[in-house]
């Protein structure tokens, strides 16, 4: 998860396919950019054209909780200077949460919260990356891999703090590498910085894999399993500034997995059989991530926790931050140890950053911690719709 994210935030398998998996004469551009200065939310004049989120109104388990988190992140001077969003203000976008929190306590449900919702909200719909609404989701999830806080034969492969020569602006941006001169340059690459070995001194934590180490920088935070079984989290801090390249793209081109095997699972299952190519592909993704010890359950770049299913992440240049959404799409679950594909429609809170989420045309939800929560995420890879939610 990113601010990551956030870290990051994202799936590995997100970025690895062109387009959508139907045959198709030109697959979509999911990162399409929007103009300058266009926004990707639409308001929906027509009700034909509103969603039915009658079966979202069913099951509401957790969601409070991510509106309370929400709503604690808009509590915070620091949270105005992103309104307002178009034509929504922050005490109209903070009073829209409460006014659904209100609902959530009102015991309707099913047709009758739906109804209620209609009556009392005005919906938005993201022009997605067809100025249509299509939107590309993908998952991300909170590993937990063992490691160590000291260096040792069984881990060797750091995770790093944010050095002090990363300079960023007020919001957050990464400038650059401040020079000895006071000059700022553009920080190095992942390959600069692993080949270099330029952050000895700078080590947080120590992985006993270089794979899973790649994982934590791509899902933007991860748990840490200690030697004596305590559980340490460890959360995005910055990254390097570089933009996020796919080294699935880059396995599937060199044709190490089929395209239509590809998988997180695939990718680890490849690396533990070649474990000389990790460190040749995961270079390729210029993007480098730094972390901190982060005290309670993994947050977003809201600094705000993240809850399973309730939190998404979004282009945030372009997407309200900590608003209330519905979503719709295919999600992927889990029954006895198998992976069903079905039509999801839920309620969630727009809370994280995604490191590869650059276009209204892509969304990431938040699936969880821990190798379920993997599973799932690696098998999430559908297009859908995506809704926002405001006070009339």
């Amino acid at each position: 998860m990113t601010n990551k994210t956030a870290l990051c935030v994202l799936l590995i398998l997100a970025a690895a396919f062109s387009g959508c998996q139907k045959p198709q004469a030109k697959a979509p551009d999911y990162n399409r950019p929007l103009p300058p200065g266009q926004l990707a939310l639409r308001k929906i004049t027509d009700p034909r054209d509103k969603p039915d989120m009658t079966m979202a109104c069913y099951n509401l388990a957790n969601m409070r909780r991510a509106v309370d988190n929400s709503l604690n992140y808009l509590s915070k001077p620091s949270s105005k200077r992103y309104f307002p969003y178009g034509e929504i203000t922050h005490e109209h976008a903070k009073k829209s949460l409460e006014a659904f929190n209100e609902l959530i306590d009102s015991g309707l449900r099913g047709q009758q919260l739906n109804d209620a919702i209609l009556a009392k909200f005005d919906v938005y719909t993201s022009v997605g990356c067809d100025d249509a609404g299509t939107v590309l989701f993908t998952g991300y999830y909170t590993p937990i891999f063992d490691g160590s806080m000291q260096q040792t034969e069984r881990f060797p492969y750091p995770l790093y703090k944010q050095p002090p020569d990363l300079v960023k602006d007020s919001e957050g941006n990464i400038l650059g590498r401040r020079l000895p001169d006071g000059r700022i340059t553009k920080y190095p690459s992942r390959r600069e910085i692993e080949q270099s070995k330029m952050l000895a001194g700078q080590e947080l934590v120590w992985l006993s894999d270089p794979f899973e180490n790649y994982i934590a920088h791509v899902q933007g935070s991860a748990k840490i399993r200690q030697p004596d079984g305590n559980l340490l989290t460890v959360g995005y801090a910055a990254n390097n500034g570089h933009e996020y390249k796919s080294i699935a793209q880059e396995m599937i081109r060199d044709g190490a997995v089929a395209a239509e095997k590809m998988s997180l699972a695939s990718m680890i299952g490849y690396f533990s059989s070649h474990a000389q190519k990790v460190a040749e592909y995961v270079q390729r993704n210029p993007r480098f991530v730094f972390f901190r010890i982060s005290e309670g359950p993994p947050r977003g770049s809201l600094n705000e926790p993240v809850v399973p299913m309730r939190t998404i992440a979004t282009d945030k240049s372009i997407y309200p931050r900590a608003c209330l959404a519905f979503i719709s799409t295919v999600l992927p679950r889990e029954i006895s140890g198998r992976i069903f594909h079905d039509p999801y429609d839920g309620f969630a809170c727009d809370q994280d950053t995604g490191g590869a989420i650059r276009a209204a045309g892509r969304c990431d939800v938040y699936m969880g911690e821990g190798d379920i929560a993997g599973r799932l995420s690696g098998q999430t890879y559908q297009e859908g719709r995506l809704y926002y939610l405001f006070l009339k």
